[in-house]
């Protein structure tokens, strides 16, 4: 096990000297006095050598998990492969060295880039206009409800009320509800699609009062909604707006359009499709697209073509103004005009094919010994419960994800579905090669009979530098800092 790096302090052992800056005035005194050190007061630091620093931070570097080192079975929702082209040349110094603050004559590249994002973004979505400034998909979510509120305000009408199926990202229900909407869930029925019935009874409630639903097609089963239509003219019907959750565009691409199946707005995951870094708290990118009606009301400030060599910013007559400061994460965004011209149309639609032929290989491998409760032929990515184990041998999905841990893949997404008892969501992507997916397969199914035989195998994980702790104490009772822990076990020695 790792141990950090006040467990490898020694007293006395040098470090790097710290310049002695006494007499050169007082501390600011906007410091808060409870923060300052006191006088011969000593810093509370670990005391390692220069090469042992060292050699702690790179052997912390090599237990990282990334893409480029191992396989993830649910890559483009956390962590899809970001092709090294797209980091070089967001890595030129003519856009790292950009100031967001230069005036527009002096950044006529950047806003072209950003201009011609927002029109493929347009293209493949079936959008009319698009704004990049949105930092994340929550954001972008985020983005589209405070939308939809401003139309229904500049309509004069007091719609609360928000429709989100029961298999929703988690994000959909908080977003619309610190909009200020209402959230009410539909059910999904048998074959995981969203309900008819249980959306007419919700909506004829108070269809006066329904501004939309937050759905994402196919949806979080890898199930396309194959309703989609009589859902669209169903709320279009009584004046609502359809909200596109964006995060599973990738089996879609060259093939459907969210605009052409009644969606009025739209968030992208640049990390999803477009293959943009993501994780560690960001930076991300969630740009919205919406339809003709609703163009007024995006976020400002937005690219405008004026001619063949000229670009400037608009600001659109009704925004619900700035989601983030100046134009976006403009080298995020750039990275997915990156991919995006790289691959070209055609290209994109092979990614759709290649995402949507592997989850279906993985599934059809596995589908004989681990639950898939929603079976049918998916999309790019499926779901399996695993509560038969669970019932049987007091193995569920989480210690069959700490076993993928252990044998050096990382798990997919466990308990998401809500829908879904002991559920673990699996999504290949399309950049992974049959082999590596015959390995994960042969992985999982040798777990199924060792579960059988030794259950008390997954419940002893030697190779992880964590494993078996209280789960509830830890996300309740958190200890972040070496300080608090030291304290807390000086606590419990004491005590």
């Amino acid at each position: 096990m790792t141990r950090i790096i006040f467990e490898k302090s020694k007293r006395g052992v040098r470090r790097a000297d710290i310049a002695d800056f006494t007499g050169l005035g007082e501390a600011s005194p906007f410091v808060p006095p409870e923060v300052r050190r006191t006088e011969g007061e000593e810093l509370d630091l670990p005391e390692v050598s220069e090469v042992e620093v060292v050699r702690h931070y790179l052997e912390l570097a090599h237990n990282n998990f990334g893409v480029d080192t191992g396989f993830y079975p649910l890559g483009s929702c956390t962590m899809k492969y970001n092709p090294k082209l797209n980091e070089e040349l967001a890595s030129l110094p003519g856009f790292t060295n950009l100031h967001p603050s230069l005036p527009i004559f002096g950044v006529q590249g950047a806003l072209q880039v950003m201009w011609e994002l927002s029109e493929c973004l347009k293209e493949i979505s079936g959008m009319d206009a698009v704004s990049l400034q949105p930092a994340a998909g929550a954001q972008g979510e985020l983005t589209g409800m405070l939308i939809s509120k401003a139309y229904f305000r500049a309509q004069g009408e007091d719609r609360d009320v928000m429709v989100v199926p029961d298999s929703a990202h988690g994000t959909n229900p908080a977003s619309a509800s610190v909009s200020g909407f209402i959230v009410k869930t539909v059910r999904s029925d048998k074959r995981g699609m969203v309900s008819l019935g249980a959306l007419k009874e919700v909506v004829d409630e108070f269809p006066e009062r329904v501004a939309g639903i937050m759905l994402t097609n196919p949806n979080t089963l890898g199930v396309f909604e194959s309703d989609i239509k009589e859902i669209s003219d169903y709320l279009h019907a009584v004046g609502a707006l359809l909200y596109y959750d964006g995060a599973n565009l990738n089996p879609l691409l060259g093939y459907a359009r969210p605009g052409d199946m009644g969606f009025d707005i739209v968030h992208f995951n640049l990390h999803k499709t477009f293959s943009t870094p993501h994780g560690g708290g960001g930076p991300g990118a969630g740009p919205v697209g919406v339809k003709k009606r609703l163009e007024e009301f995006l976020p400002s400030p937005i690219v405008v073509k004026v001619d063949d060599r000229r670009f400037e910013f608009t600001r659109p007559r009704k925004s619900i103004g700035k989601m983030k400061l100046f134009y976006g994460n403009f080298l995020v965004l750039l990275r997915a005009y990156v991919y995006i011209r790289t691959l070209g149309a055609d290209g994109l639609k092979r990614v759709a094919e290649h995402a949507v032929l592997n989850a279906n290989y993985v599934q059809e491998r596995l589908k004989d010994v681990y639950e898939v409760p929603y079976y049918q032929r998916c999309m790019h990515e499926f779901v399996i419960s695993l509560k038969k184990f669970r019932k049987d041998f007091h193995v569920g999905a989480k210690e069959v994800a700490k076993k993928l841990l252990e044998n050096g893949i990382h798990s997919p997404t466990v308990y998401f579905p809500l829908i879904v008892e002991e559920a673990m969501m699996i999504e290949p992507t399309e950049t992974e090669s049959k082999e590596r997916l015959d390995e994960f397969c042969d992985l999982m199914l040798s777990f199924a009979k060792e579960i059988s035989k030794h259950p008390e195998d997954f419940k002893k994980l030697e190779k992880l530098d964590i494993s078996g702790f209280d789960e509830t104490d830890a996300a309740r009772n958190p200890i972040l800092t070496w300080m608090a822990e030291r304290e807390a076990r000086s606590s419990n020695t004491t005590g």
